[in-house]
């Protein structure tokens, strides 16, 4: 019988399966945004204006089990243009690999620059 016809089998439709990331895998949710962003003197930018490679801030939703320096519910800054996008039941999260984490914020201060978010 073809598991997939099968009433209880995992790969049914209505299957919720718990996701694992492997390896030095990161998954991140992006904070959601309209678009616009303001300035620190206050200056309204639409999100249709051109800015020059831009960086993003990142939750940690997962790691793979070879992820060193980044932990569960740690902020990440990353280039959005490299990380692979995915789909998870309608909300769009990123895959990259831990390598490509450019910085983490986080309450954990051990080698820290003094700045902070």
């Amino acid at each position: 019988m073809n598991p997939v016809s099968e009433p209880n089998s995992p790969l049914t439709s209505d299957a919720k399966l718990e996701i694992q990331m492997l390896h030095d895998r990161v998954l991140v949710r992006m904070p959601s945004s309209d678009g616009e962003r303001r300035s620190t003197g206050g200056i309204v930018i639409p999100a249709t204006a051109q800015v020059a490679r831009r960086l993003s801030w990142g939750n940690v939703l997962g790691v793979g089990n070879n992820v060193r320096n980044v932990k569960v519910g740690d902020r990440v800054l990353f280039n959005a243009e490299e990380p692979l996008e995915v789909e998870i039941q309608g909300d769009a999260y990123l895959v990259m690999r831990e390598r490509d984490v450019h910085a983490v914020a986080s309450e954990r201060t051990e080698h820290g620059t003094g700045l902070y978010l």
